[in-house]
């Protein structure tokens, strides 16, 4: 492949075999990106970066708070979020309003602009009992007792209907360490499950519940079928989706009522049995517990 930088055959020097890209660039091609390769490889090793005394890192740090200071709250980072497809951005302050969101975050909840948004708590634009899970969680990352990475929840999709979705939610700190609001990002699993390692060990089990799910499976079940234990299965669910194995069968069950209960005119005690749910009681028992409603409600409002 020639290089980008070669000279006409006339000016060029000897091929040098050694060269990454293996043309004739020479010393007369300094700006040239493969000169720079030559004269110094990517990455720099530590001993070959430049060394930094702690005095210039502390002023470089306030450098840093300065310009941080000095930049338009508009301009923030939060905006690189409007232009990645199916990634939602939201941030919180201590008491959960709402303070940032992002443009698909602000279209998912068919609002115009922050206008609609800021100041309102999860409360003002969730369900009840969904809202509550989400101020549960914001408590134990305020009071420094929680990370939550790559977690797998149930929300809303574009037609308004509870779809999979993975949540990281971090703490806020002010410049003196203490903890002023939660930040968080959410986005379909299908998107990003194939780069998380530990998601590739729940994989069979997964799918097992996603295909049987209307069937009476039994955990210890699935996790034999999977050649592990219950307690692996259990702590790997645990480490990829924070939740047991068995609360996600029960959610892919109430996932799928709300396609049934959205899409047909199936009866409640129809849906029940369809979606693997004892009797019509358990099956109300559940959707409400996961999506705060009941699912006669559910079914009216999206009449």
């Amino acid at each position: 492949m020639a290089c980008a930088g070669r000279l006409s055959p006339a000016a060029a020097p000897a091929v040098n075999r050694a060269h990454p890209c293996g043309t004739a660039c020479g010393p007369r091609l300094r700006a040239h990106p493969c000169a720079i390769m030559m004269q110094k490889p990517f990455p720099l090793k530590p001993r070959e970066r430049p060394r930094r005394g702690a005095a210039e890192i502390a002023r470089w740090r306030k450098a840093r708070d300065a310009w941080m200071t000095s930049l338009e709250p508009a301009s923030l980072f939060q905006r690189l979020f409007d232009h990645l497809p199916g990634v939602y951005f939201f941030a919180k302050n201590r008491d959960g309003h709402l303070m940032f969101a992002s443009q698909g975050l602000l279209q998912r909840y068919q609002m115009r602009d922050d206008s609609e948004f800021i100041g309102r708590t999860d409360f003002d634009i969730n369900p009840d009992t969904m809202a509550q899970a989400y101020v549960e969680d914001d408590k134990r990352l305020l009071a420094g007792q929680a990370r939550i990475i790559e977690r797998i929840e149930l929300w809303w999709d574009r037609q308004g209907m509870p779809d999979w979705f993975l949540v990281t939610k971090l703490p806020l700190y002010d410049r003196r360490g203490r903890v002023q609001g939660v930040m968080g990002t959410l986005r379909r699993p299908d998107e990003t499950e194939r780069r998380l390692p530990v998601f590739q060990t729940v994989a069979q089990a997964v799918e097992r519940i996603r295909r049987d799910f209307s069937k009476p499976l039994k955990i210890e079940d699935i996790a034999r079928s999977c050649g592990q234990s219950l307690r692996q299965l259990q702590r790997r669910f645990q480490s990829a989706f924070g939740i047991t194995p068995q609360e996600f069968l029960i959610r892919t069950r109430v996932l799928e009522a709300t396609k049934l209960l959205e899409q047909t005119t199936l009866s409640a005690s129809e849906i029940a049995t369809r979606c693997g749910f004892v009797d019509p009681s358990s099956f109300a028992q559940h959707f409400r517990k996961r999506t705060g409603i009941l699912p006669g409600v559910y079914r009216h409002a999206r009449g």
